[in-house]
């Protein structure tokens, strides 16, 4: 339970901040520190009640598909814990200092926070479809908080996301088919069967996938390039990022599955030597920046890839050097992401080559640097010293090959050096040289506190790295329990390890005091497009090749492509009438084929002709045709729909037929035949898929399955409407969901009936007869569309076909009188309508999802109408009426749209709606 108050608890935090940051502006990350904290020692409450155990926590979230809400507090997940919540703390005490005064600072706390939650569920997460989860909502809070820098960040933001994003998607299909073999979505239990995995042909795709989503994370090659443009955020989100958050997700997720794949030679080989390649690759351009902020993006790149290479290793001591240089890794460069924001504030530049002997002015801020980079370098006696001294080690025990150990552990020093090397850089590019800026003066300690504290700790944790031991052995215990505690050490004596150490040290420095050939031999080397960036623009052009068809007016190139798809389809699908499975009894009728003669002769007549108004009444008749044909097939649902279009569709035709040419252009013979030939073979490949999916088979399983339970599980005697608003209704939900908002998008878009620019309104008819009729049959067919609805769930009828009938009386209200009934009616308008439509049904799926039923057909009381008997009143009603409203509210924009035009000029028109809207008349 504590594991779910602790992310109730961020959650708070989150929501709180617009409250907080009104009344205390920038200084409104000294609470949250405090609330990062306090979260912390909640969490570790949750250990001390159970010492020695995992914490867990779990409740149903999707039970049908076996799919919970599960949280588990190992020795992993804790480390990785406190590392976010503690560097969280410090960030927010060091941004109140580094942001300006004056300026909105809600958005930047409040991502910072639900960052953090992200990173903390997804490290708790006992489900790999909660991990999924919270993985994605890590990529999108990265977005956001690069993006709130500004319009610079906007490219870099972009880049990151889709990056990310992509290794988010091989995160899911890997979490789905883990789910498939496993059986189950429980991290706990996929990984207590790492034999099953493995014996599995689906565990190298699961692997393969496992590491390109971890390889997008922690910016590993190929996928590094979004990491350094990633340095557009604001100092604190980028210390954030580097030091605890967003790359360590890759670092986690490989530690997490390690046991998986532990032993296989296909795992260490590509973890190792991408690992390495990135170290090197990270390093060497690290030495060629100029920028402090662009050198560390860089660092971390480099580091990131020494600890993917030494988990590939795999083994208890290589492990144990990951957790430890990840903590070291957080310390120092926490401390030097920070330090760097501070110069930048105090001096206005990051470019070291504008930067000089700040040491003698800003000492103390000197003294932290050098603290950090010797940190980083790895140097005694700090705490990078001992986790560098294990990596060295750990790379020793590579055997994924012959000399494996050895090569690993060489390349391994090679980044060392060229670490120590920019380690140097970073220092005396700032702090060494004689002073240039000696106006420049100490910042107040409540600045420089946050920063000293984690170089501090990397100071003291080196003498003091036994310590360390507990933390680091819980963590791996995390990972699999029969891995041994490590054994740190400051000092193990003279031991090959220790050679490396001085090897790198020695290069490093020869490496730095030679900084201008070394820089001027590394600028030499081109910078190769990163590969992101070539598939970006590929992308780009091929998506506007693919799109040009559509800029066309004519409607030609816009069909041309999906019916040449369906061809394609069916002869690719191999969709053809001899198919085995068309072997059942047909469903034809003697009718039938008067019916389908007639159907070809008017649908042939709709293409010849020239006349406009002769093609709109053949098309009229062809779909009357067809509706007869529904109903010889015992589809009366179908069939009624499809006269009630048919009647909407003329009604429309006789608004807009004035508009048309009294006769069509003839094309000229060639196209002409193209299009036909196209029409033909669309039309069979159609009549082949029916037949074979439909038209002669026995009635699917599913079908059998809706028959035969439709009555007992929702109260219905009609299929087609228990489908749509009982088996199915997260499905029409959805339709009507998205159709919904993009209703309301045009409306919004195209204005209100008298915003400037809309068209005149078609006269009505002069008709008496006309007129009366409406009189007679308006009130006459909204009854009969009241009846419809109610007995939808039993009879022919529902919530669609009668909103189509109320439809079709304000079609005929408005041919008799020339205007929409109710149009002065703020209720009855089409916005009106269709949004209170969309939030009734989803408000009511709502209800329904939340009190744990499976369909919405909850009894809440019977309603007794004589000509129905008794009704009852189930939420699907309710539902039904949403989508009754939804329906009718498009009907009434389409008439009202149609009979007064577009608006000349859109723009004008929206900008009018808006000022309307804002009066509260629109």
């Amino acid at each position: 339970m504590l594991l779910i108050v602790a992310l109730a608890a961020m959650i708070l935090l989150a929501t709180t901040v617009p409250v907080v940051a009104a009344r205390l502006g920038r200084n409104t990350g000294y609470p949250l520190a405090g609330g990062f904290l306090l979260v912390g020692l909640l969490l570790a409450v949750a250990v001390l009640k159970t010492p020695g155990d995992t914490v867990t926590t779990s409740w149903h979230w999707l039970p049908s598909l076996d799919v919970s809400v599960a949280l588990r507090l190992d020795g992993l997940a804790g480390t990785f814990c406190m590392l976010i919540l503690g560097v969280g703390a410090l960030i927010m005490a060091y941004s109140p200092r580094y942001l300006d005064t004056g300026r909105a600072h809600t958005p930047f706390y409040s991502l910072l926070t639900l960052f953090a939650l992200s990173m903390m569920g997804l490290v708790l997460a006992a489900d790999v479809v909660l991990l999924v989860v919270f993985w994605e909502l890590t990529t999108i809070c990265s977005f956001l908080l690069i993006a709130i820098a500004g319009p610079q960040a906007t490219q870099p933001a972009v880049k990151a996301f889709l990056v990310t994003a992509m290794g988010g998607l091989a995160l899911l299909v890997a979490v789905v088919l883990l789910a498939i073999t496993a059986g189950t979505t429980s991290l706990t239990a996929i990984l207590a069967n790492r034999q099953q995995i493995i014996d599995s042909p689906m565990a190298w795709p699961i692997g393969v996938l496992i590491v390109i989503a971890a390889f997008t994370k922690s910016a590993q090659l190929p996928f590094h390039s979004w990491l350094p443009g990633a340095m557009a955020a604001i100092t604190p989100v980028s210390a954030y990022l580097h030091a605890a958050a967003m790359v360590k997700a890759g670092i986690y997720l490989m530690m997490r599955f390690s046991p998986l794949y532990a032993g296989q030679a296909a795992w260490s080989a590509t973890l190792v030597t991408v690992g390495l390649v990135t170290a090197v690759y990270g390093a060497m351009w690290a030495l060629r920046q100029h920028d402090l902020k662009a050198l560390l993006a860089y660092s971390t790149i480099s580091q990131l890839g020494l600890l993917t290479a030494v988990i590939g290793v795999g083994t208890a001591t290589a492990m144990a050097a990951a957790m430890l240089h990840t903590i070291a890794h957080a310390l120092f460069k926490a401390t030097l992401f920070m330090l760097v924001g501070i110069i930048d504030k105090e001096a206005g530049s990051r470019d070291i080559r504008e930067l000089s002997g700040l040491r003698r002015v800003m000492p103390t801020t000197a003294l932290m640097t050098g603290l950090a980079g010797l940190s980083l370098a790895g140097v005694p006696p700090l705490i990078g010293f001992v986790s560098k001294e294990f990596l060295f080690k750990g790379f020793l025990e590579a055997d994924f090959a012959p000399w494996a150990g050895p090569v690993a552990t060489a390349v391994a020093v090679a980044a060392s050096a060229l670490t120590f090397a920019y380690g140097l850089r970073i220092f005396y590019g700032a702090f060494g040289g004689p002073t240039v800026q000696s106006g420049l003066y100490e910042p107040a300690w409540a600045f420089l506190t946050p920063a000293a504290v984690p170089a501090a700790f990397g100071l003291l944790l080196g003498p003091a790295v036994p310590v360390l031991d507990q933390v680091v052995g819980w963590a791996l215990s995390g990972i699999d329990p029969d891995l041994p505690p490590p054994g740190f050490e400051l000092w193990p004596g003279f031991t090959a390890e220790v050679a490396m150490t001085t090897t790198a040290i020695v290069v490093g420095m020869a490496l730095f005091l030679a900084g201008r050939p070394v820089e001027r031999t590394l600028l030499s080397i081109p910078t190769p497009r990163a590969p992101f960036n070539r598939g970006y623009h590929a992308l780009l052009r091929f998506g506007a090749l693919v799109g040009r068809p559509t800029r066309a007016d004519a409607l030609a190139p816009h069909l041309i492509r999906p019916l040449l798809g369906l061809v394609l389809l069916a002869v690719v699908g191999g969709v053809v009438l001899s198919d085995p499975a068309v072997s059942g009894p047909g469903t034809a009728s003697a009718l039938d084929w008067p019916l389908l003669a007639a159907l070809a002769l008017v649908v042939a007549g709709s293409v010849l002709t020239a006349s406009a108004l002769a093609a709109l009444i053949l098309l009229g008749l062809a779909g009357l045709l067809v509706a007869s044909w529904f109903l010889l097939a015992g589809a009366p649902d179908v069939a009624l729909t499809m006269l009630l279009v048919e009647f909407l569709t003329a009604v429309v035709a006789v608004l807009v037929v004035s508009h048309l040419p009294a006769r069509f252009t003839r094309r000229r013979p060639r196209p002409a035949a193209a299009a036909g030939a196209l029409a033909a073979a669309t039309g069979a490949a159609a009549t082949a898929a029916t037949l074979v999916f439909t038209g002669h088979r026995a009635l699917s399983p599913v079908g059998d399955y809706f028959l035969r339970e439709a009555k007992e599980q929702t109260g219905g005697r009609n299929v087609v409407n228990t489908v749509l608003v009982d088996f199915r209704a997260l499905d029409t939900l959805g339709e009507a969901a998205v159709l919904g908002v993009v209703a309301l998008g045009l409306l919004l878009l195209l204005g209100s009936r008298d915003a400037p620019g809309a068209g005149r309104p078609v006269p009505a008819i002069d008709g008496l007869v006309l007129q009366a009729a409406s009189r007679v049959l308006g009130p006459v067919m909204l009854v009969l569309s009241a009846y419809l609805f109610l007995r939808g769930h039993y009879q022919p009828g529902g919530g669609f076909i009668a909103a189509l009938v109320a439809g079709a009386a304000v079609a005929l209200s408005y041919l008799a009188h020339g205007r929409v009934p109710g149009s002065r009616t703020r209720l009855l308008r089409p916005g009106t309508l269709v949004a209170a439509g969309v939030l009734i049904s989803v408000g009511v799926a709502l209800v329904v999802m939340l009190g744990g039923e499976a369909f919405f057909t909850p009894v809440r009381g019977h309603l007794s109408l004589p000509p129905l008997g008794s009704l009852s009143l189930t939420s699907s009603l309710m539902f039904d009426f949403g989508v009754y409203l939804f329906v009718l509210g498009l009907v009434f924009a389409a008439v009202d749209r149609l009979a007064n035009g577009l608006p000349a000029d859109p723009d004008a028109a929206a900008g009018t709606t808006r000022e309307r809207t804002r009066g509260g008349t629109a």
